[in-house]
C-alpha cells in the first residue's frame, strides 16, 4: 500500500518510522516531513491545510492511506474535502471529519460534549469580549490558582495558569480584548483547577464504536526545572506511565474513554482516527482536562515504537469496523 503522511514534526517521524516497518507497505509519502523523516520515505511539498492540493497528490501516486498528524488539517476539514472526491471514496483517511475536530478545535464544543455524556472534568463557563465583565466576577467565584484556556487552537500554548486573582483578571482581559493568542482567544473558558498528576491516553477508533487503546504517556509542558512555569507545546515524554495501574486503567475506560467513543456514535459525530485523552488523576478519580483529535507530539516519539502490532493493520481494520477484532501487541 501507497501512504501519505500529512506534518513534520516528532509526531510524524514516528508514525513514519513505524509505517516504515510495515511488511503492506509500499511507498511511504511525508508533507512536508523533516530532515529525519527523509530517510524513511519521500518527503514532498504540500500545503497540507487544501485538500484539493493533497486530493491531487493522493490521485497522481495512487495512495491508499492518508494519516494526518497534525491538528489545523483535521480542523479545517480536509477529510471531508478529500473524502467528497468522488475518485478517493476508498481512500482510508485517519484523522476525524471537521465536526469531530471541533473536540479540539473548540474547548467549549468539548466542555459541552462531556457534560452531555457525563464524563468528568473539571467545572466551567466560557466567556467573550463582550462578557469580559462577567468573567472577572466569576473568577473572583474561584479558588486560585485560575485556569484560563483560549478556546481555538493555539498550539499547545493557549492554557495560562495564574495563582493571582488581579493577575488572572488582566489575562483574562489581554485574552479577549488584545487577542493574546489571536482568533484563538476571541471565546475564553475559564475553568476551576484541578489538583493531581497529569497523564495521556490514547486510542484509535473507527467510528462505530470500536477501538483500541494504546500505550499511555506522561509529557512535560512546563518551561522551567520542577514543572514550572509557562505552558509549551510539550518538552518530553515517557511511556509506560508508573503509576498507572490497572485499578486506574478500568477506572479510566469505564467512566471516560468508553463514554467518549460511545458519544461520538451517539452525536454522529464521524471519527475515524486517534483520541487524545489529556487527563488527570485527582482525589476524585481521573477526569478529562482536554481532548485532542490526533496523536501528541511529543507523546507519540514514546507510544508509537511500543506498538508491535503493524500500524498499517490497524489503519485497514479502522477503515472496515473491525477494531474491535485486533488483539493490540504492546512492548512492555
Amino acid at each position: 500500500m501507497n501512504v501519505l503522511v500529512l506534518g513534520s514534526g516528532g509526531r510524524e517521524h514516528a508514525l513514519s518510522h513505524k509505517i516504515s516497518q510495515s511488511s503492506k507497505l509500499s511507498k511511504l509519502f511525508i508533507a512536508p516531513g523533516n530532515g529525519g523523516t527523509h530517510a524513511l520515505g519521500e518527503n514532498v511539498s504540500l500545503n497540507i491545510e487544501d485538500a484539493a492540493e493533497v486530493g491531487a497528490f493522493v490521485k497522481a501516486n495512487a495512495i491508499d492511506i492518508v494519516v494526518i498528524g497534525p491538528e489545523a488539517p483535521l480542523v479545517a476539514g480536509v477529510h471531508d474535502g478529500l473524502k467528497s472526491d468522488p475518485e478517493l471514496s476508498s481512500l482510508i483517511v485517519v484523522g476525524p471529519r471537521q465536526a469531530a475536530a471541533e473536540l479540539e478545535g473548540s474547548k467549549d464544543f468539548a466542555k459541552e460534549f462531556m457534560m452531555r455524556h457525563n464524563i468528568p472534568t473539571a467545572a466551567y463557563q466560557t466567556f467573550t469580549r463582550d462578557t469580559l465583565t462577567e468573567g472577572q466576577a466569576f473568577l473572583e467565584t474561584l479558588d486560585a490558582p485560575y485556569v484560563l484556556k483560549a478556546d481555538g487552537l493555539a498550539a499547545g500554548k493557549g492554557v495560562l495558569i495564574i495563582e493571582d486573582l488581579d493577575e488572572a483578571k488582566e489575562e483574562l482581559k489581554n485574552m479577549l480584548v488584545d487577542a493574546k493568542f489571536g482568533d484563538a482567544s476571541s471565546r475564553v473558558v475559564i475553568e476551576e483547577f484541578l489538583a493531581g498528576i497529569e497523564f495521556s491516553i490514547f486510542a484509535l477508533t473507527d467510528g462505530r464504536g470500536g477501538y483500541v487503546i494504546l500505550p499511555e504517556a506522561k509529557d512535560y509542558k512546563r518551561i522551567g526545572e520542577g514543572d514550572t512555569g509557562l505552558n509549551t507545546g510539550g518538552m518530553g515524554a515517557v511511556s509506560p506511565v508508573p503509576f498507572f495501574d490497572a485499578a486506574l486503567r478500568e477506572r479510566t475506560v469505564k467512566e471516560i474513554i468508553d463514554p467518549t467513543i460511545k458519544g461520538l456514535v451517539k452525536d454522529n459525530l464521524p471519527y475515524q482516527g486517534f483520541v487524545f485523552f489529556g487527563l488527570i488523576n485527582t482525589s476524585k478519580g481521573p477526569k478529562v482536562i482536554e481532548y485532542n483529535v490526533r496523536m501528541g507530539d511529543p507523546e507519540t516519539e514514546v507510544v508509537i515504537p511500543r506498538l508491535e502490532t503493524d500500524l498499517i493493520d490497524l489503519f485497514v481494520a479502522m477503515d472496515n469496523g473491525t477494531l474491535g477484532d485486533i488483539d493490540l501487541q504492546v512492548h512492555p
